[in-house]
C-alpha cells in the first residue's frame, strides 16, 4: 500500500475511477429494486389481498430487490473511499449528477421508460456542468 503525501491529489484517471465506481453502483442499485417493483405489480393491491405480511413477502421474495440492496452497500463503500481521496466538494455533485444521466440511460434500457429529448438535453448540461465543477479540483 502506498501512502500519499498530505494534500496530495490522485491524478485524473484515479478521480474519474473513484466517481465512477460510485455512479454505476449508485445507478445499480436504483434500477433492479425498480424492476423488481413492476414485475410484483400494486402493492396496495396486494395488500388489499394479502395483508401488509403478503406486500412484504411479496417484496422480500423477489431476488431483484436484494440486488438492488447489495449494490447499495456497494455504492455506500465507494462513496467512502472516494472522500477519502477527493474533495467533498467534488465527490457529492459530481456523483450526484451524473448518476441523474446514469439512471437515465439505465431506465431507457432496461425498464423501456420514455426518456424525452428534455431530459437528454438536461443530462448533457449535467455533463458539462461537472467538467466546470472538476476544472482545477483534480489537475485538469
Amino acid at each position: 500500500m502506498t501512502i500519499r503525501p498530505i494534500g496530495a491529489q490522485p491524478g485524473l484517471g484515479a478521480a474519474a475511477a473513484m466517481i465512477a465506481a460510485i455512479v454505476l453502483t449508485s445507478t445499480t442499485r436504483e434500477v433492479p429494486p425498480a424492476a423488481a417493483m413492476k414485475s410484483i405489480g400494486d402493492l396496495d393491491e396486494i395488500r388489499a389481498r394479502s395483508g401488509m405480511k403478503g406486500a412484504i413477502r411479496a417484496v422480500v421474495t423477489c431476488p431483484l430487490f436484494f440486488v438492488g440492496v447489495g449494490f447499495l452497500a456497494l455504492a455506500f463503500f465507494a462513496l467512502l473511499f472516494a472522500l477519502n481521496h477527493l474533495p467533498l466538494s467534488l465527490v457529492a455533485p459530481a456523483s450526484a449528477s451524473l448518476t441523474l444521466v446514469t439512471n437515465a440511460i439505465a431506465a431507457k434500457i432496461f425498464l423501456g421508460e420514455n426518456v424525452d429529448r428534455r431530459r437528454w438535453t438536461a443530462a448533457a448540461l449535467v455533463c458539462v456542468g461537472v467538467y466546470l465543477l472538476a476544472d482545477g479540483k483534480i489537475g485538469f
